[in-house]
């Protein structure tokens, strides 16, 4: 960047958290350089901070093998184009934020051809796949790390790196009051509730919550004055999720908020969940929860013999030890995870709370400023 010039930065997020992410950034960016221009690809919320994407974001948002199949002959052209584009304007720096599979390679034919990049949010390199580092490598000048055991990793293979902290830390407040979630929720005020939440795809919830369901009868029979709640991203997975009712718990009357899946962990005293980022959630909005997961039997296959982690859900691995139960494909039995859950309620929950708000506080580090000071010194 000229210094009587503006900068000019590429950024490319494939879904929508990294279009968050993107947005973020991008205010940071704005607030030090009113003038800086952005290109690339982001979705809406990326374009409320003057991203005009080359390309519909959606189109990179794909999932499972046979979707990535089917959809590839597009991938690929929107690919190569962008790469055209990109090197055609020559960004004083370019941040692909996630997508590995397609950013690395934009990153790695814009590193050949002079720009810098950078990585923001580390692939999980250090669960499985640890080969993948000499991609990387070739892609990467940089990796902006959500979770500060990756930064270890990357130093081990010296490859510059920065813990930024996790912009959820940041989004979520140090304490969410139970009270006003069930006032907002229109729950009950005084009794006790058990949140479920199976998945937020169609095959997650035809795996899980038959499971969850079932578990929950037995819980209900122990403590009839427990209650349920089972927040589902959308009403047709609601749909899905209220013919499992019928089928698995017809006797059970479990509310189905749409769309508030926070303020329902909130509002809850216990949580049962499957892996992925709604446990970091359930961590930083400070609820004793059971981690549940059952792959498909094929995917199950390929990932116990690639993957090398200790644990699988990322509260544990924050710790650093086991601090919630994690129960994975034949652990994850009925009677295994009752028996967590009795537990969970049974047992004083405070020191695990006090644990959750000391990972908070380590994670709460502003992540959007963190990432554009790595940003600005490549401008």
């Amino acid at each position: 960047m000229s210094r009587n010039q503006p900068p000019k930065i590429a950024i490319v997020a494939g879904e929508h958290s990294g279009d968050l992410l993107g947005a973020g950034l991008m205010q940071a960016i704005a607030k030090r350089h009113p003038n800086a221009t952005f290109i690339g690809v982001g979705g809406p919320l990326m374009a409320e901070r003057g991203m005009d994407s080359f390309f519909a974001m959606d189109d990179l948002a794909v999932m499972g093998i046979a979707e990535v199949f089917q959809q590839l002959p597009k991938l690929l052209k929107h690919r190569k184009n962008l790469v055209n584009y990109l090197i055609s304007e020559q960004p004083d720096v370019m941040i692909g934020i996630d997508a590995p599979d397609f950013n690395l390679t934009v990153e790695a034919r814009l590193k050949k051809a002079g720009i810098s990049t950078i990585h923001y949010v580390s692939p999980s390199v250090w669960a499985w796949r640890e080969g993948r580092i000499k991609g990387i490598k070739k892609a990467v000048d940089h990796v902006l790390c959500l979770l500060p055991f990756e930064k270890d990793f990357y130093d081990k293979h010296q490859l510059p790196a920065t813990f930024v902290g996790h912009p959820l830390a940041d989004d979520i407040p140090m304490q969410w009051q139970q009270t006003e979630a069930r006032n907002e929720l229109e729950l009950e005020p005084a009794v006790m509730y058990l949140a479920i939440l199976p998945g937020s795809r169609k095959g997650e919830i035809a795996r899980m919550a038959p499971v969850f369901l079932k578990v929950a009868n037995k819980l209900a029979e122990r403590y009839p004055e427990l209650r349920f709640v089972a927040p589902m991203i959308s009403e047709a997975r609601a749909a899905q999720f209220r013919e499992l009712v019928d089928q698995y718990s017809p006797e059970l009357n479990i509310v189905l908020p749409v769309g508030e899946s926070r303020k329902v962990m909130a509002a809850a005293n216990y949580l049962l969940l499957t892996s992925g980022t709604v446990a970091l959630e359930a961590l930083l909005i400070k609820r004793p929860m059971v981690v549940a997961y059952r792959f498909h039997w094929l995917s199950y296959q390929i990932i116990k013999r690639l993957f090398h982690a200790p644990f699988f859900s990322l509260p544990n691995l924050l710790a650093g030890k086991e601090i919630v139960p994690e129960l994975a494909q034949s652990d994850a039995s009925e009677e295994a995870i009752e028996q967590a859950l009795v537990q969970l309620i049974e047992q004083d929950s405070q020191p695990l709370l006090e644990q959750f708000t000391n990972i908070h506080q380590q994670l709460q580090v502003s992540a959007s400023e963190k990432a554009a000071d790595v940003v600005e010194s490549f401008l």
